[in-house]
């Protein structure tokens, strides 16, 4: 803790109130992705493949994906992708699904093994966000979930 007469202490009562939520912002941000790769570790699987996971099943909801759909979603590359995804197929994560004709659009969707994991993480990582949550609102960056629709 800071003396409150050094000048220090001065410097920091200066800095806007706005700074500092989004400072606390960017910091809960961070504190989340490390747990998040953790978690995902913990679990067996890359951080880039728990995301993968994440995109087939939830990003445009149909429970499947395109490889350029996963390309936006895990702002990667679309060659890093079909690497990815093909990395996938082999550890039993995901299926891809050719269409008839096209060979250039395949779907992609989790296996019964991929669900099983991403219904795991999802779960740990839930809890994470409720304490998150808490954290923002403590700082004022958002509105208690109770709290009613007024004017903004």
């Amino acid at each position: 803790m800071i003396n409150p007469g050094h000048p220090a202490a001065r410097r920091q009562a200066a800095v806007p109130p706005a700074l500092r939520r989004l400072a606390s912002l960017r910091y809960e941000i961070r504190r989340f992705l490390r747990f998040s790769e953790k978690a995902a570790r913990g679990a067996g699987l890359t951080p880039m493949q728990h995301q993968m996971l994440l995109g087939v099943a939830g990003f445009t909801g149909r429970g499947w994906a395109t490889i350029s759909e996963l390309a936006e979603f895990l702002q990667a590359r679309h060659n890093s992708v079909v690497e990815l995804v093909k990395r996938g197929v082999r550890v039993g994560l995901v299926a891809k699904d050719p269409q008839p004709g096209d060979r250039r659009f395949v779907r992609v969707r989790l296996t019964p093994s991929g669900e099983r994991l991403l219904s795991r993480l999802s779960n740990v990582h839930l809890g994470e966000i409720r304490r998150l949550r808490t954290h923002l609102q403590r700082v004022g960056f958002t509105r208690p979930r109770h709290a009613k629709q007024g004017r903004r």
